[in-house]
């Protein structure tokens, strides 16, 4: 079981910091509307400009600290339980602006691996 754990915060951790890190620039088939950037969701959200780098960080930091956990246990219901409360509201979003169900694929996924690793880890 603890593999498995170490998988599931691999997958988050390193898809998060892909999307935004490596790729929040590049077009994505599961970006909000027809956004092609993350600043481009953001504001097809309706949300101000300013939040897409307090989020980004506050995403980013979970999952950099969700890695950590790998090595330091200790931290990981912070980084699970956090990363999923911004997932959730990933999730929200789609539905806010009437996406098709599919475009939710990966924020429901991952808010849902968050939680296992919450609640198994």
């Amino acid at each position: 079981m603890e593999y498995f754990i170490i998988l599931l915060k691999a997958i988050v951790g390193l898809s998060i910091l892909n999307v935004w890190l490596v790729n929040p620039k590049k077009p994505s088939k599961w970006r909000g509307g027809d956004a092609q950037t993350i600043t481009d969701e953001f504001e097809l959200y309706g949300l101000p400009s300013w939040s897409v780098f307090l989020i980004g960080a506050c995403k980013v930091g979970l999952a950099i600290l969700l890695l950590a956990s790998i090595q330091y246990p200790g931290v990981e219901k912070i980084a699970a339980l956090g990363l999923a409360f911004f997932l959730s509201g990933s999730v929200l979003m789609h539905f806010k602006v009437k996406d098709p169900l599919f475009k939710s694929i990966p924020a429901g996924s991952f808010l849902l691996l968050c939680l296992a690793v919450a609640i198994l880890g």
